[in-house]
């Protein structure tokens, strides 16, 4: 499936986000682990943001000037609605040119619907998009080989893909990053997520 179909299939679920039933808290614990590590709390970038807010409303709190950005326009419709002094970009995050660096940057559950050839040239894009001690955490599945499939659990049929773990790790690694924290935080599910660390002045102490 193509980024575009990807956002096409969004459109029509977008129910599912603003039901009173979703978990608003899904992730949060996740995120307040990686703003822990960050030097500073200026700039910071949403992918794959959807329309709850729920991470834009955190990084409010802890200071970060916040942008959206979310390949289904009807996810950054929403979501305009909900914070309309916050500037979202409707966007293929594959495609897009990040129009600055971040502190802090977050793609959960969102860039693993990306074409599996092109999930390293993507992370590598933002982590070279982190300021010097900035932090970026992403989910994925947690394969131990690259994978890609579809299924239809939401509704619409849907793509993901993984580099798997060794994958993440090299890219990291060749990003010039460190991986402060990995973990299969819904175990014996194959989500995980990492938090990377762009060398900054001075390492991180506990």
């Amino acid at each position: 499936m193509s980024p575009k179909e990807i956002g096409q299939a969004y459109n029509g679920i977008t129910h599912l986000w603003q039901s009173d039933k979703f978990n608003r808290t899904n992730g949060i614990a996740q995120h307040e682990r990686a703003i822990a590590f960050t030097q500073q709390q200026r700039t910071a970038l949403d992918v794959g943001c959807g329309c709850t807010g729920r991470f834009i409303d955190l990084l409010l709190e802890k200071g970060f000037a916040i942008e959206g950005v979310d390949i289904s326009d009807e996810m950054i419709r929403l979501a305009r609605q909900r914070h309309p002094q916050i500037r979202f970009h409707h966007q293929d995050i594959c495609q897009w040119v990040l129009p600055q660096s971040y502190d802090f940057i977050t793609a959960w559950d969102s860039i693993w619907h990306a074409p599996l050839e092109q999930q390293e040239a993507l992370l590598s894009k933002l982590f070279n998009g982190l300021n010097p001690g900035g932090v970026c955490i992403f989910s994925c599945g947690g394969t131990d080989t690259p994978d890609e499939h579809t299924d239809s659990f939401m509704g619409p049929e849907v793509y993901y893909s993984t580099l798997g773990i060794p994958g993440f790790l090299k890219v990291i690694d060749a990003s010039g990053c460190i991986c402060r924290h990995l973990e299969f935080d819904q175990h014996p599910e194959l989500h995980a997520y990492f938090i990377v660390q762009k060398p900054g002045k001075a390492a991180c102490t506990p």
